[in-house]
């Protein structure tokens, strides 16, 4: 088994980290779908308000690859569906009213190594669930009509209050080999299965890795195992994920629940529950004490989620919903001001932290956008041959050429979030990193 120790990267100390421990929360009364948050994906509706569907059921299609449908997370009622701007399709609201699904022949497991790529592929569609499938580079929806390199999946999540992804896997091994075993047949390559524990399963090309984030993210594995190349093609898939196809071939139908984390230093319980894909953010604040002061709701983790409401839904891709003060409070003599290393962060070790403290985060900056300052902040967080300076300013130059020689084939701005979090001038590198792979794409 090969092993990977990566040194550079580092962990958020933050307050509220959720307990491993399953906690029973309600049933959510609707779930969400987001159309528009899909990259790269014109989305066509196959229903219409107060139509009755079941779990599985296909809900819209993308223009440009009319094969992917996407499946509905819940059997009731469509209650809503909102467009936006030159109607675009915004979010479809489902009113839950029982656990019907839609149901193919399962599988024979025994039969599984008789079945050819088109066989499996093919099912899947019919499933609806393809769009589980992202791939590299890009980080959008797979096209179904293309072969893969490789595929990875990585079981080990280092970001900020996470959900331990190896417990997920070590309590559904057979159902996760299951998927691996099925998913095996899309690729003439192999499959990477990326963890920090002595996982063996058959059928992937099994790889032990440790460090602190971003050491959990796919992009930084396959830098580390087996580098993207220009006009190479990665497909990926959540470790949830492939669990959700081992189900799907097993019983012939979607399960649509993963495991999820409501953390932050705003979250009076941090805790880890199991809901289905899309729930309401309500739902899983239900037993929240929020005080006073005003939070800041993320859909995912702190350093690449979004934003969201009371009233939203959870991301389809994303398992965390971090709560986080939104007070912003501004110490006399700002930046000059006396600290230590319980009441300040730092990451260069500018104050003395004699004991393991968690921080109570807020969305304060400390400071503003100002001119960039070139002293290896970026460099000492990012665990990746690239120079991410000289990057980020042939993005900024728009030079093609000059990009793809320093790497922008193997970068998504996710594995940029703590050149973000660690700069000194306040830029939002993963936001340049998107402009640079979004005109890539466009030239290409």
């Amino acid at each position: 088994m090969k092993k990977i120790a990566l040194k550079k990267g580092h962990d958020i100390k933050i307050l509220g980290i959720p307990s491993r421990e399953l906690t029973t929360v309600n049933n959510s009364k609707k779930v969400g779908i987001m159309p528009d948050s899909f990259r790269d994906v014109k989305p066509k509706l196959l229903i219409s308000e107060g139509d009755v569907v079941k779990i599985g059921t296909p809900l819209f299609f993308d223009k440009t690859k009319p094969a992917i449908k996407w499946a509905s997370p819940a059997n009731g009622t469509v209650s809503k569906i909102q467009l936006g701007a030159r109607r675009v399709l915004e979010k479809i609201e489902i009113k839950i009213e029982g656990q019907d699904k839609i149901k193919q022949e399962p599988f024979d497991e025994r039969k599984l190594g008789s079945k050819t790529r088109s066989e499996i592929l093919n099912y899947i569609l019919d499933a609806n669930l393809f769009h589980l499938i992202r791939q590299r580079p890009f980080n959008k929806i797979a096209n179904p009509e293309e072969n893969p390199r490789d595929i990875f999946i990585s079981g080990i999540n280092t970001a900020p209050l996470s959900v331990d992804l190896e417990n997920v896997i070590a309590q559904n091994k057979e159902t996760f080999q299951k998927g691996l075993s099925v998913l095996s047949k899309l690729t003439d390559g192999k499959i990477y299965f990326v963890s920090n524990q002595n996982f063996n399963f058959e059928d992937a090309e099994n790889v032990e890795i440790s460090g602190p984030h971003p050491a959990g993210n796919v992009g930084v594995q396959i830098h580390h195992i087996k580098p993207i190349k220009p006009k190479d093609l990665i497909w990926t898939i959540n470790a949830q994920h492939v669990i959700t196809f081992g189900k799907l071939f097993e019983t012939g139908s979607y399960d649509p629940k993963i495991r999820v984390t409501v953390g932050g230093p705003g979250a009076s319980i941090a805790y880890t529950t199991e809901v289905i894909t899309g729930t309401s953010i309500e739902t899983l604040l239900e037993n929240q004490i929020i005080g006073e002061s005003p939070v800041r709701l993320v859909s995912g983790d702190v350093l690449t989620g979004e934003e969201v409401s009371l009233s939203s839904y959870l991301g389809f891709y994303d398992s965390s919903l971090t709560v986080i003060s939104d007070s912003v409070e501004r110490p006399f003599l700002g930046m000059l001001s006396i600290g230590s290393s319980s009441t300040k962060y730092s990451l260069t070790k500018a104050f003395l932290n004699l004991k393991n403290t968690l921080f109570k985060f807020s969305t304060a900056q400390n400071g503003e956008l100002r001119p960039m300052v070139p002293i290896n902040a970026w460099e000492r967080v990012l665990p990746m041959d690239i120079f991410p300076n000289q990057l980020y300013r042939a993005i900024l130059a728009k030079d093609i050429e000059e990009m793809e020689q320093l790497g922008i084939w193997e970068c998504d701005e996710e594995d940029f979030a703590l050149c973000s979090f660690s700069c000194p001038s306040k830029i939002d590198v993963g936001r340049v990193i998107r402009d640079g792979l979004d005109l890539l794409e466009a030239e290409g």
